[in-house]
């Protein structure tokens, strides 16, 4: 398994080392951290140099664009050219907490996904109660980057249409609530080949452990839902995942 989104830099309760052994001892082979804060970045490169099986994603989160300034996209150039360097991320809309600046919102997406196609990465993206806005402004500004829909949560007309457009949908925890219907019904339907696993640790922790504190090793419980509710094996899952992973991270598997 390939947990493709897990802030393992935001774990309170767990050394790096403990997380990296968990998920090993889970079945996780590769883990990808991406930043959020323009903070973050420095640390990503840093954890990423320690651990063979930890890539990155650098970008700054919607809720942080405040904190732009456009020296960072020569850092992000300069650090992409590392190999552990996997993709451009998270980045994109969110309209949930505060409407107050979508158009700074809007601005700092797009000058990311530019980014992205400059360097020829893939983008992982981040989309809360703002599905319409994030889908046209990837259509018009995205030219070849490969898109992540990072802890989709539209619905299954909403996946339908990301899939025609090529596009990559992650799934995490959420999808094992028992009241996650929505979730649930994306799981079945979307295309195996454009399925991703992802934990999105320390937050959205499956069941059995929902309430505690996430972490990689817990790709394993999203996984097994997925074989679930589809009628197929983990094995299944496991095998499709992570080459679909492979394939659409592809400097993870240099």
């Amino acid at each position: 398994m390939i947990d493709t989104h897990s802030h393992i830099n935001m774990i309170e309760g767990l050394s790096l080392d403990e997380v990296i052994k968990n998920a090993q001892e889970y079945g996780v082979e590769k883990i990808i951290l991406p930043s959020a804060y323009p903070k973050d970045i420095d640390e990503v490169m840093e954890i990423t140099s320690k651990y063979d099986n930890v890539y990155g994603l650098l970008g700054v989160h919607p809720s942080e664009v405040k904190d732009w300034t456009d020296d960072l996209i020569d850092k992000i150039k300069e650090y992409s050219k590392s190999p552990k360097i996997a993709g451009i991320g998270e980045i994109g809309l969110d309209y949930y907490w505060d409407k107050s600046f979508n158009d700074l919102q809007k601005e700092v997406f797009i000058k990311q996904i530019k980014l992205a196609n400059e360097l020829d990465l893939p983008i992982s993206i981040h989309d809360r109660e703002a599905h319409k806005d994030t889908f046209e402004i990837l259509k018009e500004h995205n030219k070849d980057s490969k898109i992540i829909m990072h802890c989709f949560s539209g619905s299954v007309e909403f996946a339908r249409e990301c899939v025609k457009e090529g596009w990559y949908l992650a799934l995490g925890g959420v999808v094992t609530f028992k009241n996650a219907i929505k979730m649930k019904e994306v799981a079945q339907d979307i295309p195996l080949n454009k399925l991703l696993l992802e934990t999105d640790a320390p937050y959205l922790t499956p069941v059995p452990y929902r309430g505690k504190e996430n972490q990689p090793a817990y790709t394993k419980f999203v996984a097994e839902e997925i074989a679930k509710l589809r009628g197929i094996t983990f094995e299944e899952v496991d095998k499709i995942t992570t080459e679909n992973a492979l394939k659409v991270f592809s400097k993870i598997s240099e």
